[in-house]
């Protein structure tokens, strides 16, 4: 019979990211490997961060895209924004695309994510019209 693992044993399976040197970064790293907790985040190594920042920017509709949003909350925690600003929008530069906080996540990576979604969005403009459409008046 295996043993029994604790969440943080059992992500000390797979790889984790390497901590940010000292005073380069605030996410936390070691702060969040002492506490209990959600350590998903750590599973994000900057190779996977490559990968999944290619991900976002060959996406091809709004369906993927929040899909690709979910996934990334399921398996790694990760709460990717991506909606019309409050404010209203004359182009990309009006919609809200962050990542919500959380510990252990890089600064670096805090801001590759939404470059990458503001890159496809800018390479396949009707995705955000879809965005911008969803929720309006005439949506379906």
């Amino acid at each position: 019979m295996p043993a029994f693992r604790t969440p943080l044993e059992s992500l000390q399976l797979f790889p984790q990211r390497v901590p940010c040197p000292p005073g380069a970064c605030d996410c936390g790293h070691a702060a969040l490997e002492q506490s209990p907790g959600d350590h998903r985040i750590l599973l994000l190594t900057r190779e996977e961060e490559a990968k999944l920042v290619q991900r976002l920017e060959q996406v091809q509709s709004l369906a993927q895209l929040r899909q690709l949003q979910q996934r990334m909350q399921e398996q790694l925690g990760l709460q990717l924004v991506v909606a019309a600003g409050k404010q209203g929008t004359q182009g990309l530069r009006g919609l809200d695309i962050h990542l919500e906080s959380l510990p252990g996540l890089c600064r670096k990576t805090r801001q590759s994510l939404p470059a990458a979604v503001r890159r496809c969005l800018e390479l396949h403009p009707e995705i955000a019209h879809a965005l911008l459409d969803e929720g309006g008046l005439f949506a379906v």
